[in-house]
């Protein structure tokens, strides 16, 4: 399954996929499908392979992934140190992602 993080809706894929509408640099267009998004994702990590993609890899795709910590269980102050120590340095680009991080309810 994959989940996609574009301002444009991607290609077809012959996987099965999502599609959140969320601009490079920015924050989703539609923040309320946001968690339910994630959740799913985060459930089925549990039992198949995942795949979160925008297209450099560490904006958009690190505020996903720094969610999905928070839903982990990673305190949401911690969530942006905990992506840039696992997965990438530069992972959540913007003061606007960092703060959309900080502000996100696992529930």
């Amino acid at each position: 399954m994959g989940l996609y993080l574009l301002a444009d809706e991607p290609p077809v894929v012959p996987w099965e996929s999502r599609w959140l509408r969320w601009p490079d640099f920015g924050l989703p267009a539609d923040r309320a499908q946001v968690l339910p998004m994630l959740t799913e994702v985060w459930q089925r990590a549990a039992t198949e392979r995942v795949e979160v993609a925008c297209l450099g890899g560490r904006g958009r795709t690190g505020t996903a992934l720094a969610c999905l910590a928070i839903i982990d269980g990673v305190p949401p102050r911690r969530a942006v140190s905990y992506v840039r120590e696992h997965y990438n340095r530069s992972a959540v680009e913007t003061f606007w992602q960092r703060r959309f991080v900080t502000h996100f309810r696992a529930s």
